[in-house]
């Protein structure tokens, strides 16, 4: 977790007894706290909303990642070809797909 007293009072783990252990990212990230010791634990982050801690936190996961090969990079930039527009670039992408849907079930049945 990121700030305990916070993530208590609203966040996922407020429905845990108040006396359950807790250990916040920057102990495990620092080599103060262990980790997950097997892989039937569990490890939840919370964030409670600072940008820059949440970018860190994501770019130490992201780095332990690429150590492992065990992750798929994904595109999830929008580039617009019309930024002030993006209803409309939603329904041009729509119909681009509903064009593409014929022919992949095309493909599929062999036709």
């Amino acid at each position: 977790m990121e700030y305990q007293p916070q993530t208590r009072f609203g966040g996922e783990i407020q429905q845990i007894d108040p006396d359950h252990p807790v250990i916040e990212l920057w102990q495990v990230i620092a080599g103060k706290a262990p980790g997950r010791r097997h892989e039937r634990q569990i490890t939840l982050f919370h964030s409670v909303g600072f940008a820059i801690e949440n970018l860190s936190a994501l770019r130490y996961v992201r780095d332990q990642l690429r150590q492992t090969g065990l992750y798929e990079e994904l595109d999830l930039l929008v580039d617009p070809d019309e930024p002030r527009d993006l209803f409309g670039m939603v329904l041009r992408a729509a119909k681009v797909l509903r064009a593409a849907k014929p022919a992949a079930v095309m493909q599929q049945s062999g036709a």
